[in-house]
């Protein structure tokens, strides 16, 4: 007998554990890190509470000499 006349086995292995969840978790977190980075730097982004007030006069007086 010849090794082409035996039928060859495959065998296939196939792990369902849980290899998922690393991806999800760091998504997580930089989204926390990036909501926390916002919250302490909101007032140089201008997202800060203090409402700033321009005041446009109605005449702007020239004097020119």
């Amino acid at each position: 007998m010849d090794n082409d006349e035996r039928p060859v086995e495959h065998t296939t292995i196939i792990e369902t554990g849980n290899g998922g969840n690393g991806g999800i978790v760091a998504v997580v977190v930089l989204i926390i890190v990036v909501l926390v980075l916002l919250f302490l730097f909101r007032d140089q982004l201008g997202f800060g509470s203090k409402s700033s007030t321009i005041n446009v006069p109605d005449k702007i007086e020239v004097n020119i000499n």
